[in-house]
């Protein structure tokens, strides 16, 4: 994938806006992924012609579960579409005027079953369905198997499982006993994984341990189109989320898929198996051994490796923590300081409570360095440099 020159103009420039040195991890807030090659390729030679877009879902949906190893496969417009359309599937079935009857769910099966410790914003995607959301557990201190138990009735639609970073997951019930409760009920389970890759055993994972349907980002790790995901599970409930979805004119309708995106999400996922992930890991593995080892000899800062994430992924971030107080220099004055420079650097704002995370899954090459010497000139106290700190110009010691 060809990259700007240094110095050189691109479009954001021309509209009057700053790149981003991205050491997040992959945020919609800041653009998702960069698309390889191969990706943009495939989307450009889409926009060339017409196609029959049911017939490409199909032959796409093909792909999906070739590769994640389940019975059919959707590609949705992002994870949170896809959460929508799994949970208005899990409502109407085939059923096809109970799917021109949502979002109104009366006389149906209209509750969606989560634990209050995976209980987030996206729970308004159930609403949007017409779906009601039933909390079950003690939130962050503990769930029982016979809370799941005396939840799931008549009523119930689906259990959705969340995998994420930012959850308490610890204190919900493992994922194979919710999926065996699930199934002494009837009831099918949606595995929401959107940014649970890597690793690529993901893509099979909670299908084979059983869940109903998996949902997946398109624009993370796998870095295709940012407005993509896709669902992967049984057949019959991925045959109700074509019905549900666009160009049908059920829920779905506005969470449409251009055939550019469901054939760059196709590229990027065969794109993605093949990769070579163990190099991959490497190369974050060196990109942060930089970032601790230029940061080291900074008395008042403290930075390590942390491996793997809270999930479990196999990503090794750095985390910088420091006594603000005696530092003199608040968390917030740090972020603001990366964020209001040049180039514009974002970093995770929170581990375990405090300090500072540097993920380099969305880093470019050499941007890592750049990282350094930026924080060590904003620890050094060099009130000028923390707005604009050219890489290769700062003192070597803080």
């Amino acid at each position: 994938m060809s990259r700007k020159l240094q110095g050189e103009m691109g479009i954001y420039q021309e509209l009057g806006l700053q790149d981003v040195i991205v050491a997040t991890g992959n945020f919609t807030e800041l653009g998702g992924s960069l698309m390889p090659g191969e990706v943009l390729e495939a989307m450009r030679d889409a926009a060339r012609s017409f196609v029959s877009i049911p017939a490409l879902h199909e032959r796409a949906g093909q792909v999906i579960a070739d590769l994640t190893g389940a019975e059919a496969g959707y590609v949705t417009s992002g994870a949170a579409a896809g959460l929508v359309l799994a949970v208005a599937a899990c409502m109407t079935g085939s059923n096809l005027a109970a799917i021109q009857q949502l979002p109104d769910t009366d006389g149906l099966k209209n509750e969606v079953v989560i634990h209050k410790a995976h209980s987030n914003h996206y729970n308004r995607m159930f609403l949007l369905a017409g779906a009601k959301v039933k909390e079950v557990g003690y939130g962050a201190h503990r769930t029982l198997p016979w809370q799941l138990e005396s939840a799931l009735d008549e009523k119930t639609a689906a259990i959705v499982y969340v995998v994420a970073q930012f959850l308490v997951t610890q204190t919900a019930l493992p994922l194979p006993e919710v999926l065996r409760i699930a199934r002494s009920k009837g009831v099918p389970v949606i595995v929401d994984a959107a940014n649970e890759l890597p690793p690529v055993e993901n893509l099979r994972k909670f299908i084979d341990m059983g869940a109903d349907l998996v949902i997946f980002s398109g624009g993370k790790d796998l870095q295709g189109p940012q407005p993509s995901g896709f669902i992967c599970g049984r057949g019959d409930l991925i045959a109700a989320c074509a019905l549900n979805g666009a160009p049908n004119h059920g829920i779905g309708r506005p969470m449409k898929v251009g055939k550019e995106e469901i054939v760059g999400l196709v590229a990027a996922l065969k794109r993605y198996v093949s990769l070579d992930h163990e190099a991959r890991i490497a190369k974050w593995e060196q990109n942060i051994s930089l970032i601790v080892d230029e940061l080291a000899d900074i008395e008042r800062l403290r930075v390590s490796r942390v491996f793997p994430d809270y999930t479990g992924r196999p990503v090794p971030r750095a985390w910088l923590t420091w006594d603000e107080e005696s530092a003199g220099l608040p968390k917030q004055a740090v972020v603001d300081a990366l964020a209001k420079g040049s180039p514009i650097i974002r970093v995770l704002e929170e581990y375990a409570g405090k300090g500072l995370l540097i993920d380099p899954t969305t880093l470019l090459d050499g941007q890592e360095a750049i990282i350094a010497e930026r924080l060590r000139a904003i620890f050094a106290g060099r009130g000028g440099a923390l707005q604009s700190v050219e890489p290769g110009k700062q003192d070597r010691k803080a």
